[in-house]
């Protein structure tokens, strides 16, 4: 069995053309985990994951990325080889955007980029607009930033939210994991997540399981599947986007989120956010493909990535270098 995760794992590490490191850092409930690339001094990059992913999400998209910048790719909490959160504490994004400032104070980054995916793009949002000095730029793959909520439907997924997490927690002091062998494992992770490849699920299993007697299982905490009870409405949404100062780019899949918030309700808020970004100057553009795009053809969004920190990243910060510099 573990000649076979060995296989994936160097098999995966054999096409990155930068060197990667493991990353461990103390937070209050237990640890963070995650990757680094690239160099000491490099610009510093926060890249966030999806839900029910992990950092590995961005193994195949930050090779292709400018070579100037450091990236630390975090596993977020319950996710990957993160802790999981304490017994009877919820998910929610606040949460998670508490553990990134956590994570940045900890490699003592005082200004620095985020690239989010899909659920890592709204804590990269929310992030930005209560921490506005600290960011400099913002890249939303198939992520709208926020993700607001009828407010005539907070109150029964409030409620609901609470049940399940009660519910859960009598549950699971009776349930046993579910063991699995490496093979069946991909099955089931392919067959939850029909936009990821098979290799897309092999990169994420390097995380995203924990080898016991018998086999494997899951290694992210089952509690991410409840619903989260801290939500907001459109209105407070728009009024956190517009504290945002960083330059933002959203990378939309046509076969993404914009499919899958394709009715009426739904369009109403998504259309919303992005008008806000787009009249704020903020770019927006749409690329071919899922919702995985970036992790299973990194080629189709890595050169729009890759222009834009080098236009308001890298090139703002040697305009900042240069005329410190004249001024000696």
């Amino acid at each position: 069995m573990m000649q076979a995760l060995k296989g994936v794992r160097h098999l995966t590490s054999s096409t990155l053309k930068q060197a990667v490191s493991e990353l461990t850092l103390a937070a209050p409930w237990g640890e963070i985990r995650g990757k680094v690339w690239g160099p000491d001094h490099g610009l510093p990059v926060l890249c966030l994951h999806g839900w029910a992913d992990n950092c590995g999400t961005f193994n195949t998209l930050i090779p292709l990325l400018p070579k100037e910048c450091r990236y630390v790719a975090v596993d977020l909490a319950g996710h990957g080889l993160s802790s999981h959160r304490p017994p009877g504490v919820f998910y929610s994004f606040p949460s998670y955007v508490a553990d990134v400032r956590t994570v940045v104070d900890a490699l003592q980054w005082s200004r620095f980029s985020i690239i989010g995916h899909s659920m890592g793009g709204n804590v990269a949002g929310l992030f930005s607009a209560l921490y506005p000095e600290m960011v400099d730029a913002v890249v939303l793959l198939d992520s709208y930033g926020f993700l607001p909520t009828d407010v005539k439907e907070m109150a029964e997924v409030m409620r609901c939210g609470i049940e399940d997490m009660l519910h859960f927690e009598k549950r699971s002091k009776y349930k046993k994991e579910r063991v699995y062998t490496y093979e069946k494992a991909v099955e089931r992770l392919l067959a939850a997540n029909p936009t990821l490849s098979e290799e897309s699920v092999k990169i994420l299993l390097e995380r995203g399981l924990v080898q016991v007697e018998g086999g494997v299982v899951f290694s992210r905490d089952f509690r991410i599947n409840l619903k989260n009870i801290v939500r907001i409405s459109l209105e407070q949404s728009l009024e956190m986007q517009s504290r945002i100062q960083a330059s933002v780019l959203v990378v939309l899949a046509e076969e993404g989120f914009e499919k899958i918030f394709a009715e009426q309700d739904q369009k109403k808020f998504t259309s919303a956010l992005l008008q806000a970004y787009r009249d704020r100057n903020h770019k927006v553009v749409a690329v071919p493909g899922d919702h995985h795009i970036h992790l299973n053809n990194p080629e189709v969004v890595a050169p729009l990535v890759s222009d834009f920190l080098k236009t308001k990243v890298l090139l703002q910060s040697a305009k900042l270098t240069d005329g410190q510099t004249s001024k000696l």
